[in-house]
């Protein structure tokens, strides 16, 4: 937690404007749109051993790259997309995250076409509200019982590189969990 000289306190970014504008008003805060919710999951799976800062520094060359993260139109991408992306410096240039991306936009189209929404796959994992806020980051899990049953339903719909730890951050990302700590500026309730 860091208390600023405001007195804001931020359980992370304080100190630089993007992030804190991504903290205050985006982390936790409930996404729907099917592009809202791939672009979470995709970025998510780039962000993987790396900074949060990172991504999120490049989010708009991802947008840019991504087709503004339309799932049926990255589902589309073809060997000639690949290796665009792969030439293009302003986003994470890796192999296996961008076919991941690749994969799972095929699997969002494939949702859609048996009649289902990632809105409601990702959603229908939302646990139970915590009792009381974490007072510290020791008190926020890496995974939990719920991101692991997403990450299992995921893998089983298509979906590639949707691990438990990945799922949970996606959860935090999109507002299934509040995982602002105790006293936070941004905490909901």
């Amino acid at each position: 937690m860091i208390t600023e000289t405001n007195d804001l306190i931020r359980c992370f970014g304080a100190g630089d404007t993007l992030y804190e504008e991504y903290h205050d008003h985006e982390w936790g805060h409930e996404v729907h749109t099917e592009d809202g919710l791939f672009e979470r999951m995709t970025l998510e799976g780039f962000q993987s051993g790396l900074s949060w800062l990172t991504i999120l520094r490049k989010r708009d060359n991802f947008r840019d790259a991504f087709a503004g993260f339309n799932p049926e139109a990255v589902a589309a991408f073809t060997d000639e997309d690949r290796d665009r992306l792969m030439n293009d410096p302003g986003i994470v240039r890796n192999r296996r995250k961008i076919d991941a991306a690749i994969t799972n936009a095929r699997a969002v189209v494939a949702l859609h076409d048996n009649g289902r929404t990632l809105d409601e796959v990702i959603w229908s994992h939302q646990p139970a509200p915590r009792d009381a806020p974490p007072a510290d980051w020791s008190e926020v899990p890496a995974s939990t019982a719920e991101s692991t049953a997403l990450a299992k339903e995921l893998k089983a719909l298509g979906f590639v590189f949707v691990g438990p730890t990945t799922m949970y951050a996606l959860m935090q990302a999109v507002g299934l969990v509040d995982d602002h700590i105790a006293g936070c500026v941004a905490r909901t309730g």
